[in-house]
């Protein structure tokens, strides 16, 4: 599972940072989950394998972080189901909104890539 990221390239870019930062906090508030007291890594999809090992993992390293992911879902669940929002008190800041899972997934999509590249090894015999 590999990708190309340009996080490098806009990072380094003054010309694409300076577009692309303010575009990107627009779209975050846009988005509204903050509103409902989520954080960013809160809305990855755990259907995927390595989402799964990662909380996984998460749940052994920092208890407490997982215990508090799995509120936040609790609470974003309740104001789905009565359509409102959080108090403005309540909302998760910019400051607030950190990646406490892309470590763990980093990890481990690392570790699959590796696995990956042993299970397709070509063994040439010698003779």
């Amino acid at each position: 599972m590999s990708f190309i990221s340009l996080k490098g390239l806009v990072q380094n870019s003054k010309l694409l940072s300076g577009i692309l930062t303010p575009a990107a906090k627009v779209y975050a508030n846009a988005a509204a989950y903050r509103q409902i007291g989520l954080r960013y890594d809160d809305l990855l999809a755990e259907e995927s394998e390595i989402v799964q090992e990662a909380i996984s993992r998460l749940e052994k390293a920092e208890p407490r972080e997982a215990y508090d992911r799995a509120y936040r879902i609790r609470v974003a669940q309740q104001c789905s189901l009565t359509q409102s929002i959080l108090p403005k008190a309540q909302w998760v800041t910019p400051e607030a909104d950190k990646r406490y899972l892309q470590p763990y997934i980093d990890e481990v999509a690392a570790e699959f890539a590796e696995r990956d590249a042993f299970d397709n090894i070509k063994v040439v015999p010698r003779h």
